[in-house]
């Protein structure tokens, strides 16, 4: 069933298309390192709204439905929200399968329990892993479902992210478990096989994406709190925490960065860990723009912040053993967005 009037006309509203434009232009300069008068005198501060279905099974139920649902739920919050000073995206999403997306299309035991997805090992050997076939998988079908009932809508200020593509080293811990981690070391031939596979087919999955949609509304998962300017992609550096510094320079970073090179404008890592000792490596990797920092990765702020080129932008979810006041203690406001639900900080004479 089409989105209503109502909400095609909120979600259409030419005011908002322009203020998302103005916000992504000021994002831009910060990513490029241009005077800005906001960012003179404010923080960047990122938290958008997401859309979401009523019913979690409709996803995988009917993606048109669900895709359908997101925006009525987004053209809701998005008439009801008061003014902030703030990028605040409106998102949707179709969020297939988790971060076990990319494990399912390569044949992983993907299920739900608990209130989360979770993949049973592949019993085959690291180093067998074949590409799979795109045209006849029933989860990229319906993910391409998903994506392109967002086409139909057509709706003009709304951002699409894409499910979990993930990376290439988290793919191959969570197919192989511990498995992957020991191969990498015992039979690296095997496992370096396995990773371009992966990588592979992450690539092929993201070039579908931007070919499928406008690179004005394309954005990579977590839409609303990992905006990025048109043209940048992401990957999950979650389970680098899991390897040295020479085995992720010589094994993983020249995929990761490879992936990130398919967007014109290189994109995002996202590190939830402890990752500092590949900050030689990050800085390296001429794609890196941006590393997006939560949880545990988080506490380190300013080793990233000292330790990555002045090119490197820094996402920062503030948690309490790094608030807000020190996020601007350690950046002074440059290179950093700072992503919580609240109006930017005014900057001090040394922000």
């Amino acid at each position: 069933m089409p989105i209503s009037e109502q909400a095609r006309a909120v979600l259409n509203d030419p005011g908002r298309v322009r203020e998302r434009e103005a916000w992504l232009r000021t994002l831009t300069n910060l990513f490029e390192g241009k005077r800005d008068p906001y960012l003179d005198s404010r923080a960047f501060t990122l938290m958008g709204m997401a859309g979401r279905a009523p019913d979690p099974e409709m996803v995988y139920r009917d993606p048109e439905a669900s895709v359908d649902a997101c925006l009525e739920d987004l053209a809701r919050q998005a008439a009801a929200a008061p003014a902030a000073d703030r990028f605040a995206p409106l998102c949707v999403e179709y969020p297939i399968y988790g971060v076990h997306f990319i494990d399912r299309i390569l044949g992983a035991d993907v299920f739900f329990q608990d209130g989360q997805w979770y993949a049973r090992c592949l019993e085959t050997p690291v180093g067998t892993l074949r590409a799979p076939d795109l045209d006849a998988d029933e989860t990229w079908a319906m993910a391409r479902r998903g994506a392109r009932a967002f086409l139909s809508a057509g709706v003009t200020a709304p951002l699409f992210g894409m499910p979990t593509l993930s990376s290439a080293l988290n793919t191959l811990v969570n197919i192989y478990g511990e498995g992957a981690l020991t191969a990498m070391l015992a039979e690296p031939e095997a496992a370096a096989h396995d990773l371009r596979v992966i990588n592979d087919l992450i690539i092929a999955l993201h070039r579908w994406y931007r070919d499928a949609l406008p690179a004005r509304q394309l954005q990579a998962v977590i839409s609303w709190c990992r905006t990025q300017p048109p043209g940048c992609g992401q990957l999950c550096g979650c389970t680098t925490q899991l390897v040295s510094a020479q085995l992720y320079a010589e094994m993983v970073a020249p995929l990761d960065d490879a992936l990130l090179s398919a967007y014109p404008n290189g994109g995002m890592m996202h590190l939830c860990g402890r990752h500092t000792q590949h900050l030689e490596a990050f800085r390296g990797m001429a794609s890196l723009r941006a590393v997006q920092l939560n949880d545990r990765a988080a506490w380190d702020l300013q080793a990233y912040f000292e330790g990555l080129r002045e090119d490197q932008l820094l996402y920062v979810n503030p948690c309490p053993e790094m608030p807000v006041e020190e996020i601007l203690r350690v950046t002074g406001g440059r290179r950093a967005v700072i992503c919580q639900d609240m109006d930017a900080p005014r900057l001090g004479k040394g922000g």
